[in-house]
């Protein structure tokens, strides 16, 4: 898969952030895909503090048959520094280098991680969206930012993420009868109304999206 923009993420930590409210600015919500055929879900596992490497993950994956059409891991050293609101110049450079090796075209991305429900607008779906122009989403297990109701107890039962300003930044959505809630909010090329049934079209029986269940359990599979 090839980039839009050449990733930037061997940075200092103000120049991070200088580069994360520009690129924040070029996020389009302005809906590129309808009914896709394939998404692919992106997921890593970061290694442990001796190893300094961590596994980039994605799976791709057909929508109307659930058939998986590629997986690729890549493995990736870990240079950047935890620093809260900064996790996609952390995982990037391991989600750019099993990207890069994706032969097959998505119509979608979806990420295990924030899209633009972030305190800068540029979580790592919004992140890797913008540097590779294409509709990416992402489903977020906790919240980073704003607030919204809890949803009802049904599978497609969802309430607004809204900001203080009352902007709609995403959706508080619930994916089965038996999970808690997901925090969807759009990357890239898609709208925060449209992202959470685009999220639904890809769910199989889990809480995360079938794509991302798969790259999940397969960045925790360390025979691969």
């Amino acid at each position: 898969m090839e980039f839009a923009r050449e990733p930037q993420w061997d940075l200092p930590v103000e120049a991070a952030f200088r580069l994360q409210r520009a690129l924040a600015t070029a996020v389009s919500l302005v809906d590129r895909v309808t009914e896709p055929e394939v998404a692919a879900g992106v997921d890593l596992a970061l290694g442990s503090r001796e190893s300094n490497e961590g596994r980039g993950v994605v799976v791709v994956w057909r929508v109307s048959t659930g058939e998986v059409l590629e997986e690729v891991v890549a493995r990736a050293p870990i240079r950047f520094p935890y620093v809260p609101g900064l996790l996609a110049f952390r995982e990037g450079p391991l989600v750019e280098a099993a990207l890069r090796q994706v032969r097959t075209e998505p119509d979608l991305l979806l990420f295990d991680g924030q899209g633009i429900a972030h305190p800068r607008g540029l979580g790592i779906a919004a992140h890797l969206g913008v540097l590779l122009d294409r509709p990416s989403i992402g489903i977020g297990k906790s919240r980073l930012t704003g607030y919204a109701e809890e949803p009802g107890p049904h599978p497609g039962n969802r309430s607004p993420l809204l900001l203080r300003d009352g902007r709609v930044i995403g959706t508080l959505l619930r994916t089965t009868a038996r999970s808690k809630p997901v925090y969807v909010s759009p990357g890239n090329h898609v709208s925060p109304e449209r992202a959470a049934d685009l999220v639904m079209a890809c769910v199989r029986g889990h809480r995360l999206p079938e794509p991302v269940h798969l790259a999940d359990k397969l960045s925790k599979d360390r025979t691969r």
